[in-house]
């Protein structure tokens, strides 16, 4: 092994298992019961509860799901 590696030339590689969708951080408020609700499918599925979020927010979006916003008055 050398004392010393000459990293000057070396290029830099994008990782293979980089997820392929890009995720950006925004700030978000969330009901008590949202979050109880996805920490509690977290303990059952093993997944951490904002990727569950997020999976079921990406799944709203592909499917092009709608919200019902028929409120009684």
């Amino acid at each position: 092994m050398k004392k010393e590696y000459d990293l000057s030339k070396h290029k830099e590689k994008k990782s293979p298992f980089k997820n392929r969708l890009e995720k950006k951080s925004i700030g978000i408020k969330l009901s008590h019961e949202v979050i109880d609700y996805f920490k509690n499918l977290s303990l059952e599925t093993s997944i951490p509860y904002q990727n569950l979020i997020n999976l079921y927010l990406l799944d709203c979006a592909r499917t092009k799901k709608k919200i019902r916003l028929d409120w009684e008055s």
